[in-house]
């Protein structure tokens, strides 16, 4: 049961006094879970306190409404998320091994917590019913392609990836195999392994944006086996595209 007493008190920005601290956070923790299993339209009020075991009269001490939580909380949760990537990568100096690091990250985070599919839930719902929130996560789409779209800059500027390739392109299909591998895993976790899933969109994307001379052998350096005609004579080999 979340521990509901009343905390310091600060402006919303509607102007009108809210508590702060540990209370206001655990019953936050308690909504985010419900938006998570449940999204924006299957989670009531009445379901958030039943399920922190306090009264509604708690919630709105605390809260002004159902829309409020939600706001905050993704506000707060997207924060901690950006936080977690770019903490992670740090200095750029391994543009593949960045993309590699924010898999892990997105992986590890979506199988131990449910700030991933907290997100995605409620993106995707947001898209018919909520603008407002529809529009806040257009921004945070954005902003993390943006960032992804910069690391391939990087590994242009230093000669790793083709400069012949659109960044913000290959952003997006970054972005889109991670969602899809995280709804993926959310949606049958017994069946998807979404380490690998991650790992297999991140080698498919590097190996596209590679500059093919400093990551493979030249053709004529590649060994393969002789073939044979039924003769005995050797055949010519045939180049592969």
């Amino acid at each position: 049961m979340v521990r509901v007493e009343p905390t310091r008190k600060a402006e919303s920005e509607t102007g009108k006094p809210r508590a702060t601290g540990g209370a206001r956070k655990e019953l936050m923790a308690v909504a985010i879970d419900c938006f998570a299993r449940y999204g924006y339209q299957g989670t009531s009020i009445d379901r958030i306190a039943g399920t922190a075991g306090v009264t509604k009269g708690a919630l709105y001490y605390h809260f002004r409404d159902k829309e409020e939580m939600l706001f905050e909380a993704v506000k707060d949760r997207i924060a901690e998320f950006e936080e977690l990537v770019v903490g992670s990568v740090k200095r750029v100096s391994d543009p593949a091994g960045s993309l590699a690091e924010i898999a892990r990250v997105c992986a590890h985070i979506a199988t131990k917590n449910n700030l991933r599919r907290f997100i995605l839930t409620l993106m995707v719902e947001a898209l018919d019913t909520n603008p407002r929130l529809s529009e806040a996560f257009r921004d945070i789409l954005r902003r993390f392609r943006s960032y992804l779209a910069g690391i391939v800059r990087v590994g242009q500027d230093k000669g790793v990836f083709r400069k012949d390739v659109d960044a913000a392109m290959a952003a997006e299909l970054f972005a889109g195999g991670v969602i899809g591998a995280e709804l993926q895993y959310y949606q049958d976790p017994e069946s998807v392994e979404l380490g690998a899933a991650m790992r297999g969109v991140v080698e498919q994307l590097v190996c596209w944006l590679a500059i093919p001379d400093a990551h493979r052998p030249r053709r004529s350096e590649r060994t393969a086996p002789i073939a044979h005609d039924r003769q005995g004579q050797r055949k010519p080999r045939r180049e592969t595209p």
